[in-house]
């Protein structure tokens, strides 16, 4: 990858680790089904205006509807659901760290679903070492019964769960133009969403949102779901979907820093440590630190030998 790969890996891990922090804004005056019903319908209206402003039509096989059906509830209802309702019981940058086991799953689900990668060593090594971390994290209280707290953190694991899934299904749509999927998708997710909105919520009966909590929405709607499948679409189609894996480490950063700094969130020192096991797991996985390592090791024997 070049500097501007890698500017835009740095763009789109603030943008995705935004996404936990306007969320936690939102939570303050609307609930979890409402939240992600607008994320979803402003972010397909701004996709869809950019799809046919470059010229693009929507498909019109039928059968690519229902797989964008299937993908919008994979890669959106569902995670996001989860993800926001378990926010409202632990911090913004607690759900980002448990959100970044998604490449845990993945490597998991992949071995098993299909038969392009298999579970190697040190895949295998990374991760058991990440779900040793997510119990570290959880701590006691993951044995001792389910708290709402306890079930908060699986439901964001169960989050991460579906994106793996989502990951895999994604796959079926290599020859469908990816701003069409990130738009069509949405856009089903919409009309998934409108039901339980409806349903649950009664947006009828809620007060006004306040102009802090409608900029939260457009900037999660906007900024951490539209430009960010517009990034992500751009950096799969030059840096590949290795690359991308970079941006898992990143993301609990930028979503760390902005709970830390402008909610004043804390966490305890289990959720560092168990962070760390994350990120080591998510680095047996990736394999590029371990061969950066040797590199360094063999530099130096050979400068001491020389």
């Amino acid at each position: 990858m070049g500097p501007v790969e890698y500017l835009l890996l740095l763009v789109l891990s603030i943008l995705w680790g935004g996404s936990f922090f306007f969320s936690e804004i939102a939570l303050a005056k609307l609930p979890p089904f409402t939240i992600v019903f607008s994320r979803v319908l402003i972010g397909a209206a701004v996709l869809w205006f950019l799809v046919l402003a470059t010229g693009e039509r929507p498909p019109a096989d039928p059968a690519i509807w229902l797989a964008f059906l299937a993908m919008g509830a994979l890669n959106n209802v569902i995670p996001f659901s989860l993800i926001v309702w378990g926010q409202t019981q632990i911090t913004s940058g607690l759900a980002a760290i448990l959100n970044a086991t998604t490449p845990l799953f993945t490597v998991v689900l992949v071995h098993y679903v299909t038969s392009d990668e298999r579970l190697t060593e040190s895949r295998l090594g990374g991760v058991l070492v990440g779900f040793i971390g997510v119990t570290v994290m959880i701590g006691p209280e993951m044995f001792e019964g389910l708290s709402l707290n306890v079930i908060a953190q699986l439901a964001v694991l169960g989050a991460a769960l579906s994106y793996a899934f989502a990951g895999i299904f994604g796959r079926r749509f290599k020859g469908t133009p990816p701003m069409s999927t990130a738009a069509g998708q949405l856009g089903c997710s919409a009309v998934l969403m409108l039901p339980l909105i409806l349903l649950v919520d009664r947006p009828w009966l809620l007060a006004a949102p306040s102009t802090t909590t409608w900029g939260a929405i457009l900037g999660l709607a906007v900024l951490s779901t539209a430009a960010a499948y517009v990034i992500y679409f751009r950096l799969l189609a030059s840096a590949g979907t290795t690359n991308l894996l970079l941006v898992t480490f990143l993301i609990p950063v930028s979503a760390l820093l902005l709970g830390t700094l402008l909610l004043g969130e804390h966490l305890e020192g289990k959720h560092f440590f168990g962070m760390g096991l994350i990120g080591v797991g998510l680095g047996a996985i990736d394999g590029r630190p371990v061969k950066v390592l040797r590199s360094c090791l063999a530099t130096r024997v050979g400068a001491s030998r020389s």
